[in-house]
């Protein structure tokens, strides 16, 4: 395979196309707002006027949009991907949904003839850009299997996890980790600033233990500073927050913690930090404590 598709060009996929580009794949790329194409046009990607055209000029097509409605509305609906379907054409879903809802995708785009792999991953812009990507892939393992020499220039670690919506479940557990985490750090770095003891000192002592994360050494410090650059969004995270909890909802499965988290991440986009890195959560807590 050498030509994949891409739709949706928000911060990571831009940074997947631009890898792919840098390793000479044809890439063509699709997304509603096409000013995000230029970079991607200038690099030598095709510019696809719909998702339909991206299908024609491609072997594999990478799904990266925000919910599960938007896959629909690409893939099913006027222009979409159906519409360019061909002899041996691929589906690859990164975009973060409902496993249940990703089960039924997989079996709408089956009734047209074409086998959708779901392919969320862990890690930003910032390592997508290099290829260094943790890929969770699931479903029709012969197409995976098609795929894997492609998707391992993606990601440097890659797992296939079985059949249609596995990867999803397994995408959201990860984020649900950084849910919390980014709240126990936010809350830990307030606690030690309120009893005057200087906070990277408490991230130093933090990350000599095995309770230590790449969050704690890695973002924790700017964190402190103040620094929230936006590799995924804190209004991303509550989307699949709240993906996370219809997943529970619809299993009957009651996740506390997560809801009172949801409260938090809620009321932080409602006061205006919904743009800013979802660590950005402790600015939100800041706020809370101003009198």
């Amino acid at each position: 395979m050498k030509k994949i598709g891409i739709i949706g060009i928000g911060m990571l996929g831009n940074a997947v196309a631009l890898h792919l580009l840098d390793l000479g794949f044809q890439v063509t790329v699709y997304n509603r707002t096409k000013e995000k194409a230029i970079q991607l046009k200038e690099k030598g990607a095709k510019i696809a006027t719909s998702p339909k055209e991206v299908a024609i000029n491609s072997e594999l097509i990478i799904i990266i949009v925000k919910d599960a409605n938007a896959v629909k509305e690409i893939s099913f609906e006027n222009s979409g991907i159906v519409e360019g379907t061909h002899d041996g054409l691929i589906v690859a879903d990164m975009s973060t949904i409902d496993p249940s809802e990703s089960k039924q995708i997989s079996e709408k785009f089956l009734k047209n003839n074409i086998n959708k792999l779901d392919i969320p991953v862990m890690g930003g812009p910032n390592v997508a850009i290099s290829g260094d990507l943790v890929m969770m892939a699931s479903g029709n393992k012969k197409s995976f299997e098609e795929c894997k020499s492609i998707f391992e220039k993606i990601a440097n670690k890659v797992f296939f996890l079985g059949g249609e919506g596995t990867a999803h479940s397994i995408k959201l557990a990860m984020n649900l980790q950084i849910t919390m985490l980014a709240l126990a750090l936010s809350e830990g770095i307030m606690l030690v600033e309120k009893t005057n003891v200087e906070p990277k000192k408490f991230l130093e002592i933090l990350n000599s233990t095995y309770f230590k994360t790449g969050m704690s050494e890695n973002k924790a410090f700017k964190m402190i500073e103040g620094k929230h650059d936006a590799t995924f969004t804190l209004k991303n995270l509550k989307k699949d927050i709240d993906t996370m909890l219809s997943s529970a909802n619809s299993l009957e499965l009651k996740l506390p913690m997560l809801e009172k988290a949801k409260q938090v991440y809620d009321n932080a986009v409602s006061q205006g930090f919904g743009e800013i890195d979802y660590t950005g959560i402790i600015s939100y807590i800041r706020k809370m404590n101003e009198k």
